[in-house]
């Protein structure tokens, strides 16, 4: 793993607050530490290409499976989010320098490297850039069709929320596979849990997504165990839906320090499979809803079974 801030380091605006007690996980969530041969050239060629990965800024559990498989979600735009969301653990702060020009070759090498389908591609927040790095992601999703034009190439993005509307539209036209932003949470948990986001602008977004290219699929996820109710989840899927949102995540909120947002239960394996059948009930292509679900998780398997979905649904199958 990179070598990481200490805590108080990564996250300033958290040092003050009360601890939060951890609660040991159950069974289900716990998995095996990274390691093994396939895991160890994952890491070396991130880092020989000097790239940052949420895997391992957010601490992902998933990161040993994945890693050994050689998929990586890389996460352009520096290793620091202008805003301070109390769930995540990426680290926050002033970014200390400005985009790297290189940043979306160097991408595209290791994909290439990498010899992946499908890739994942994520960043910061990145509020102190005046177009959120809309360009910059348009940039790397050129560059890596460029260098590996059968990969299919599934973007993560922030909200753009102080951006005029010539951002979201810079990314759509760039013609990414997938388009995802997470919701994260129920609406209520928002100045809470996502303080500097905006729920309806984020609906907004992946809405907007659909209406400029009605080919790009769209995806969304949230977290459970924050404190949200069962019917407070339904709403949230039948807002997606009403938004044209194709493929849905939910996984479990996995507490990153004491500082952080308490995990309020852990949700059991048989409510993830009730979110599951609810969501394909409200016409979701695709829906992964399991406790270690993740949105990267499983993405390229996944997006062979969203486009199945499509073209079965359009008589295409």
């Amino acid at each position: 793993m990179r070598d990481l801030k200490i805590p108080e380091q990564r996250h300033p605006e958290k040092a003050h607050r009360p601890d939060n007690a951890q609660p040991k996980k159950p069974s289900w969530i716990r998995v095996k530490a990274p390691g093994g041969k396939g895991y160890a050239e994952t890491h070396k060629i991130m880092r020989e290409n000097n790239l940052v990965t949420v895997c391992e800024e957010a601490g992902c559990p998933n990161v040993g499976e994945c890693w050994s498989q050689g998929h990586a979600t890389m996460m352009i735009m520096g290793d620091t989010c202008t805003r301070a969301c109390s769930f995540c653990n990426i680290a926050t702060g002033k970014p200390p320098e400005a985009l790297d020009a290189f940043e979306p070759g160097r991408v595209a090498h290791a994909v290439a490297k990498l010899g992946l389908n499908h890739v994942v591609i994520t960043s910061v927040d990145r509020d102190d850039v005046e177009d959120g790095g809309a360009s910059h992601f348009a940039q790397t999703i050129r560059a890596v069709r460029h260098r590996s034009p059968s990969t299919t190439i599934e973007i993560l993005t922030p909200d753009f929320l102080r951006c005029d509307a010539s951002a979201l539209e810079t990314v759509v036209d760039a013609k990414p596979d997938v388009f995802n932003h997470n919701l994260e949470t129920v609406p209520g948990l928002y100045p809470e849990v996502r303080a500097g986001a905006r729920y309806f602008h984020s609906l907004r977004l992946l809405q907007r997504v659909k209406e400029r290219d009605p080919s790009i699929f769209t995806k969304s996820g949230i977290m459970v165990g924050l404190g949200e109710e069962a019917m407070q989840v339904k709403q949230v899927m039948d807002d997606m839906r009403a938004a044209d949102v194709d493929f849905l995540t939910i996984g479990q909120y996995l507490q990153p320090t004491p500082k952080h947002h308490a995990v309020d239960r852990f949700v059991t394996p048989e409510e993830f499979a009730s979110y599951e059948k609810a969501a394909y009930g409200k016409g979701f292509l695709m829906v992964s809803a399991t406790p270690l679900t993740r949105s990267s998780y499983h993405a390229g398997d996944d997006f062979a079974r969203l486009r199945d979905a499509r073209n079965a649904k359009l008589g295409l199958a």
